[in-house]
């Protein structure tokens, strides 16, 4: 059925194209992605995305030392793999493109769409993305091994002026781990996936609220770098939802909130320049977003330029991540 639903929609974008240069951009991007995404599955397998392996090495290592802690590291062994909830994510974006394109708002949505999922399969930006749960694993060795692409703990903590969330703190707020769930009270706690639960379990991790965490949060490449690639079109959404929704009522106690994601937090360390250009488009992002026509005013253009641009210093990126 779904097969049959695509084939369906590539067919009527090849017929409608010639009247719409969007949608001829989101026919010629369609397989260019599919492909892109396919050999990022092959880096993962061959050994070829550099912070995937230092999640398997980081992990037997653990394991080995710390055998109460097996079951969680297998856990986390999974995000080196095709099995992982990064790369599982980025897999079911493509396939709402592919066969529920209703969801978008208009081609140029899901052309958007196709260019962020191309940019986030590279395999240099997505090793620096699996920083996180690769300094997850070293946060869980107690010092016996570094972490990748970030400044430790305490470092990064005195330069954000942040609060201590505990083991994993790296994850929250990535929806590819958790989510936020609401009370009846109206307050927002973070919830982890299956059996990412067991960090609380294993490591007595305090509840940890929005506000709280909005306002204190630490460095996480997921949250001050890949946001914008590491995200479906409606995670963003919810995410922005419940910032607005948490920015009024701490107005109406009299209090004031930041965004959780209004500036970026320091302690990144040796990323790769594609993350520094993920970083810079997700700074656009932002500005662009407070004015709600901005971005659609802008042309499709000039927009593909840019990300080609910025695309093609990764094409040697499948041969090893940094």
């Amino acid at each position: 059925m779904h097969k049959f639903r695509f084939i369906f929609f590539a067919l009527t974008l090849l017929l409608t194209a010639c009247g719409d240069p969007i949608k001829e951009q989101v026919t010629r991007q369609l397989p260019v992605t599919e492909l892109r995404v396919q050999q990022l599955a092959d880096a993962l397998e061959n050994g070829q995305v550099r912070n995937a392996e230092l999640i398997r090495q980081y992990g037997d290592k653990i394991a080995r030392s710390k055998p109460e802690l097996a079951e969680l590291v297998n856990v986390f062994k999974q995000d080196a793999t095709t099995q992982g909830p990064m790369y599982l994510a980025l897999l079911d974006r493509l396939n709402t493109v592919k066969n529920q394109p209703e969801m978008f708002a208009d081609n140029q949505a899901i052309y958007d769409e196709l260019l962020n999922i191309y940019q986030a399969a590279d395999p240099v930006l997505y090793s620096d993305a699996l920083s996180d749960p690769l300094n997850v694993l070293a946060d869980m060795s107690d010092g016996m091994l570094p972490r990748i692409n970030a400044l430790s703990k305490a470092q990064s903590q005195q330069a954000n002026n942040a609060q201590d969330f505990g083991t994993g703190e790296q994850l929250i707020g990535n929806p590819n781990y958790g989510s936020w769930t609401t009370g009846s009270n109206g307050m927002s706690f973070w919830a982890w996936y299956g059996m990412y639960s067991m960090i609380g379990d294993i490591f007595g991790s305090r509840r940890v609220s929005y506000g709280d965490w909005g306002r204190h949060r630490n460095y996480s490449y997921y949250n001050d770098y890949g946001r914008t690639r590491y995200s479906s079109p409606s995670q963003l959404k919810k995410q922005t939802r419940l910032d607005a929704r948490t920015k009024k009522s701490f107005a109406k106690r009299g209090q004031k909130f930041t965004s959780a994601y209004g500036k970026n937090r320091t302690g990144a360390s040796s990323l790769s320049s594609q993350s520094k250009t993920a970083q810079s488009s997700a700074n656009r992002f932002r500005s662009q977003s407070s004015s709600k026509s901005s971005y659609a005013r802008k042309s499709a253009s000039s927009r593909n330029a840019s990300f080609r641009n910025s695309s093609s210093k990764t094409s040697r990126g499948f041969s090893r991540g940094k």
